[in-house]
């Protein structure tokens, strides 16, 4: 076996230079899987239409880990 120039540089995933967004698609099926196997649910606060069910998840979320910061792009 022959190789070319010097030996590559070893991979590793705190490289975040190297992989690309993750597209919307990608992040559902994440979900998805998260659901099934570990029976946990990520979900958007906006993609939640009925403002009383949008509120009782933010409620509890604070509740569990605290109020989210100021200047996020995700969420309220």
């Amino acid at each position: 076996m022959r190789h070319l120039g010097p030996p590559l540089s070893p991979r590793s995933s705190l490289d975040r230079g190297t992989r690309s967004a993750t597209h919307d698609g990608e992040m559902e099926r994440m979900r998805a899987a998260a659901w099934h196997r570990h029976g946990v649910a990520a979900l958007s606060v906006l993609d939640i239409t009925d403002p009383w069910l949008r509120q009782a998840i933010i409620n509890e979320a604070t509740r569990r880990w605290g109020a989210r910061k100021a200047g996020g792009s995700h969420g309220q």
